[in-house]
């Protein structure tokens, strides 16, 4: 069953690095084409700016889970090292556990936020719902919570589903 899990958070990483992987090239193109605008044809487009924004909040929340699967974000584990195994693995639980409550603190309060400014509008794209706009923190707090409990799962299993004496603490199987 556990094996079933890893495969579709598989298929949700994937998902989280192509819309981060497209932003950051939106955002790659965005940029030069606002300085263009503004120092070529001296006369600066409005929608630049904005755009870049909303899309860096899009990078920022799906590659940041996509990153935490991976454990390629920032850690601290000099002291963690050091401590008896059985230790280490209650230190590793509690900090799945905080990034857990951080995840679900980004869910209750992003959706919140959505809520209170769904009928608000940008200046610069008035089509555009402010909400939508802040839907990336409880959709990326969602997704780092499914990771969480992939980790934890990992660490109470082996790869066969099996309950492990020593847990596994290594990035998921995915080559990507």
């Amino acid at each position: 069953m556990f094996s079933t899990y890893r495969k579709a958070m598989d298929a949700l990483y994937l998902a989280c690095v192509l819309v981060a992987g497209t932003a950051l090239v939106l955002i790659s193109a965005v940029i030069p084409w606002a300085v263009y605008t503004r120092y070529v044809l001296n006369q600066a487009a409005s929608w630049p700016e904005p755009m870049a924004v909303l899309l860096t909040i899009v990078l920022t929340f799906f590659g940041a889970a996509a990153c935490y699967r991976r454990r390629l974000h920032m850690n601290v584990s000099f002291f963690v090292a050091m401590l008896p195994p059985r230790l280490r693995r209650i230190a590793d639980l509690i900090a799945e556990l905080l990034v857990a409550l951080f995840a679900l603190f980004m869910v209750i309060w992003g959706v919140k936020l959505v809520d209170a400014t769904w009928y608000n509008t940008i200046a610069d794209f008035p089509a555009l719902s402010v909400g939508v706009t802040y839907l990336p923190i409880p959709l990326g707090g969602a997704i780092l919570l499914l990771f969480v409990i992939e980790h934890v799962g990992g660490q109470m299993t082996d790869d066969r589903g099996r309950k492990s004496e020593e847990p596994v603490l290594r990035p998921p199987s995915s080559d990507i």
